[in-house]
Protein backbone atom coordinates (compact mmCIF):
# COMPACT_ATOMS: atom_id res chain seq x y z
CA UNK A 1 0.00 0.00 0.00
CA UNK A 2 1.16 3.89 -0.95
CA UNK A 3 0.56 5.84 1.89
CA UNK A 4 -0.17 9.13 0.81
CA UNK A 5 0.00 12.64 2.76
CA UNK A 6 1.67 13.40 6.43
CA UNK A 7 2.08 10.60 8.49
CA UNK A 8 3.86 11.18 11.60
CA UNK A 9 3.74 9.80 15.45
CA UNK A 10 5.47 11.88 18.22
CA UNK A 11 5.45 11.96 21.89
CA UNK A 12 7.29 14.83 24.32
CA UNK A 13 8.60 14.37 27.85
CA UNK A 14 6.49 10.74 28.24
CA UNK A 15 5.83 9.56 31.56
CA UNK A 16 4.33 6.26 32.22
CA UNK A 17 3.03 5.29 36.25
CA UNK A 18 0.84 1.74 37.10
CA UNK A 19 -0.09 1.87 40.31
CA UNK A 20 3.21 3.50 42.83
CA UNK A 21 5.23 2.81 40.27
CA UNK A 22 6.96 4.90 37.74
CA UNK A 23 7.77 2.38 34.42
CA UNK A 24 9.41 5.30 32.26
CA UNK A 25 9.86 9.11 32.40
CA UNK A 26 11.39 11.55 29.99
CA UNK A 27 11.04 9.68 27.23
CA UNK A 28 10.97 11.20 23.59
CA UNK A 29 10.25 9.98 19.61
CA UNK A 30 9.17 11.38 17.11
CA UNK A 31 8.52 9.04 13.88
CA UNK A 32 7.43 9.86 10.09
CA UNK A 33 6.59 8.88 6.66
CA UNK A 34 9.20 6.03 6.03
CA UNK A 35 10.30 4.87 9.45
CA UNK A 36 10.49 2.48 11.35
CA UNK A 37 11.03 2.09 15.11
CA UNK A 38 11.87 -1.32 17.20
CA UNK A 39 11.00 -0.44 20.99
CA UNK A 40 13.55 -2.76 23.05
CA UNK A 41 13.24 -3.76 26.55
CA UNK A 42 12.63 -6.97 28.72
CA UNK A 43 9.28 -7.91 29.95
CA UNK A 44 7.18 -5.79 32.43
CA UNK A 45 9.29 -2.42 31.38
CA UNK A 46 6.64 -0.90 29.54
CA UNK A 47 6.78 -1.57 26.70
CA UNK A 48 2.39 -2.35 26.03
CA UNK A 49 1.99 0.78 28.02
CA UNK A 50 3.93 2.66 25.95
CA UNK A 51 2.64 1.38 22.68
CA UNK A 52 -1.08 1.84 24.54
CA UNK A 53 -0.52 5.51 25.47
CA UNK A 54 0.88 6.36 21.90
CA UNK A 55 -2.62 4.54 20.46
CA UNK A 56 -4.32 7.47 22.87
CA UNK A 57 -6.45 3.96 24.31
CA UNK A 58 -3.72 5.12 27.82
CA UNK A 59 -3.63 8.54 29.52
CA UNK A 60 0.23 9.26 30.17
CA UNK A 61 1.33 9.99 33.62
CA UNK A 62 2.74 12.94 31.87
CA UNK A 63 3.74 14.42 28.32
CA UNK A 64 2.22 14.32 25.36
CA UNK A 65 1.64 12.18 22.07
CA UNK A 66 0.54 14.03 18.73
CA UNK A 67 -0.13 12.43 15.41
CA UNK A 68 -0.98 13.01 11.85
CA UNK A 69 -2.79 10.03 9.96
CA UNK A 70 -4.94 6.83 11.45
CA UNK A 71 -3.43 4.55 13.77
CA UNK A 72 -3.57 0.65 13.73
CA UNK A 73 -2.95 -1.15 16.73
CA UNK A 74 -1.79 -4.86 16.61
CA UNK A 75 -1.05 -5.93 20.40
CA UNK A 76 -2.05 -10.05 22.36
CA UNK A 77 -5.99 -8.82 21.49
CA UNK A 78 -7.33 -9.79 18.17
CA UNK A 79 -9.84 -7.77 18.73
CA UNK A 80 -12.01 -10.40 16.89
CA UNK A 81 -15.10 -12.09 17.74
CA UNK A 82 -13.86 -15.20 18.76
CA UNK A 83 -17.17 -17.35 18.46
CA UNK A 84 -17.85 -16.48 14.63
CA UNK A 85 -15.75 -18.90 11.87
CA UNK A 86 -12.61 -16.77 10.81
CA UNK A 87 -13.89 -15.30 7.71
CA UNK A 88 -17.31 -13.62 9.32
CA UNK A 89 -14.96 -11.93 12.14
CA UNK A 90 -12.49 -10.47 9.73
CA UNK A 91 -16.03 -9.66 7.62
CA UNK A 92 -17.17 -7.57 10.16
CA UNK A 93 -14.07 -5.33 10.74
CA UNK A 94 -13.34 -5.07 7.04
CA UNK A 95 -16.82 -4.05 6.27
CA UNK A 96 -16.53 -1.04 8.79
CA UNK A 97 -13.30 0.04 7.16
CA UNK A 98 -14.61 -0.28 3.49
CA UNK A 99 -11.98 -3.04 2.81
CA UNK A 100 -13.02 -3.77 -0.90
CA UNK A 101 -10.45 -6.28 -1.63
CA UNK A 102 -9.52 -8.01 1.30
CA UNK A 103 -8.07 -11.58 -0.40
CA UNK A 104 -4.85 -10.43 -1.02
CA UNK A 105 -4.24 -9.81 3.07
CA UNK A 106 -5.75 -13.42 3.64
CA UNK A 107 -3.70 -14.83 0.78
CA UNK A 108 -0.55 -12.85 2.24
CA UNK A 109 -1.25 -14.22 5.89
CA UNK A 110 -2.67 -18.18 4.67
CA UNK A 111 -5.51 -17.97 6.23
CA UNK A 112 -7.76 -18.98 3.21
CA UNK A 113 -7.61 -22.91 4.97
CA UNK A 114 -8.81 -21.08 8.10
CA UNK A 115 -12.06 -19.94 7.49
CA UNK A 116 -14.50 -22.16 8.36
CA UNK A 117 -12.97 -22.41 11.75
CA UNK A 118 -14.09 -20.69 14.62
CA UNK A 119 -11.36 -17.83 16.13
CA UNK A 120 -11.73 -19.42 19.50
CA UNK A 121 -10.40 -22.75 18.16
CA UNK A 122 -6.87 -20.93 15.99
CA UNK A 123 -3.46 -21.46 17.91
CA UNK A 124 -1.74 -18.38 19.02
CA UNK A 125 0.10 -17.95 15.72
CA UNK A 126 -2.76 -17.81 13.53
CA UNK A 127 -4.86 -15.45 15.69
CA UNK A 128 -1.72 -13.31 15.31
CA UNK A 129 -2.13 -14.03 10.91
CA UNK A 130 -5.89 -13.04 11.18
CA UNK A 131 -5.09 -9.82 13.25
CA UNK A 132 -2.30 -8.69 11.12
CA UNK A 133 -4.08 -9.38 7.77
CA UNK A 134 -6.96 -7.48 9.95
CA UNK A 135 -4.20 -4.72 10.19
CA UNK A 136 -3.70 -5.08 6.58
CA UNK A 137 -6.98 -4.48 5.47
CA UNK A 138 -7.47 -1.32 7.65
CA UNK A 139 -5.62 0.84 5.49
CA UNK A 140 -3.64 3.07 8.69
CA UNK A 141 -0.13 4.39 8.17
CA UNK A 142 0.51 4.43 11.39
CA UNK A 143 1.17 0.96 12.74
CA UNK A 144 1.87 0.26 16.26
CA UNK A 145 2.59 -3.38 16.82
CA UNK A 146 3.37 -5.18 20.04
CA UNK A 147 5.43 -8.38 19.72
CA UNK A 148 3.95 -8.83 16.15
CA UNK A 149 6.76 -11.85 15.82
CA UNK A 150 5.08 -14.06 19.23
CA UNK A 151 3.73 -17.18 18.72
CA UNK A 152 4.68 -17.15 15.09
CA UNK A 153 6.80 -20.37 12.68
CA UNK A 154 9.82 -18.98 10.77
CA UNK A 155 7.92 -18.66 7.47
CA UNK A 156 5.35 -16.18 8.90
CA UNK A 157 7.84 -14.11 11.31
CA UNK A 158 9.61 -14.01 7.14
CA UNK A 159 6.18 -12.46 6.11
CA UNK A 160 5.65 -10.19 8.75
CA UNK A 161 8.55 -8.89 8.62
CA UNK A 162 8.62 -8.45 4.94
CA UNK A 163 4.87 -6.81 5.47
CA UNK A 164 6.20 -4.54 7.76
CA UNK A 165 9.26 -2.99 5.95
CA UNK A 166 6.61 -3.40 3.26
CA UNK A 167 4.19 -0.69 4.48
CA UNK A 168 7.50 1.64 6.17
CA UNK A 169 8.35 1.74 2.16
CA UNK A 170 5.15 2.80 1.20
CA UNK A 171 5.53 5.77 3.51
CA UNK A 172 3.79 4.42 6.65
CA UNK A 173 5.45 4.38 9.51
CA UNK A 174 6.25 1.58 11.94
CA UNK A 175 7.10 1.66 16.13
CA UNK A 176 7.12 -2.12 16.99
CA UNK A 177 7.42 -3.66 20.61
CA UNK A 178 9.46 -7.00 20.49
CA UNK A 179 11.52 -8.65 22.76
CA UNK A 180 13.14 -9.81 19.34
CA UNK A 181 14.96 -8.95 16.53
CA UNK A 182 13.75 -6.93 13.79
CA UNK A 183 15.30 -7.52 10.07
CA UNK A 184 13.98 -4.27 8.81
CA UNK A 185 15.93 -1.79 6.83
CA UNK A 186 17.12 1.74 8.65
CA UNK A 187 15.34 0.52 11.48
CA UNK A 188 15.82 2.77 14.66
CA UNK A 189 15.96 1.36 17.97
CA UNK A 190 14.97 2.84 21.70
CA UNK A 191 15.85 1.05 24.42
CA UNK A 192 13.22 1.56 27.48
CA UNK A 193 15.51 0.89 30.11
CA UNK A 194 17.19 4.11 29.01
CA UNK A 195 14.32 5.84 30.70
CA UNK A 196 13.93 4.31 33.34
CA UNK A 197 13.21 6.82 36.63
CA UNK A 198 15.98 7.45 38.84
CA UNK A 199 15.54 6.02 42.69
CA UNK A 200 15.20 9.80 43.67
CA UNK A 201 12.28 10.59 41.31
CA UNK A 202 10.56 7.39 42.34
CA UNK A 203 10.49 8.64 45.64
CA UNK A 204 9.38 11.80 45.00
CA UNK A 205 6.06 10.40 42.91
CA UNK A 206 5.78 7.94 45.71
Amino acid sequence: MQVSGQVRLSATDLACRRGERVLFRGLNLDVSSGQALHIAGANGIGKTSLLRILAGLLSPFAGSVESEGAIGLLDEKPGLDPELPLRKALAFWEQIDGCGQPSGAHKAMGLEPLFDVPLRYLSTGQRKRAAMASLLNRAAPIWLLDEPLSGLDTKAIEQVTALIALHVSGGGLAIVASHQPLEIPDLSVLELADYLPTSEQTEKVA
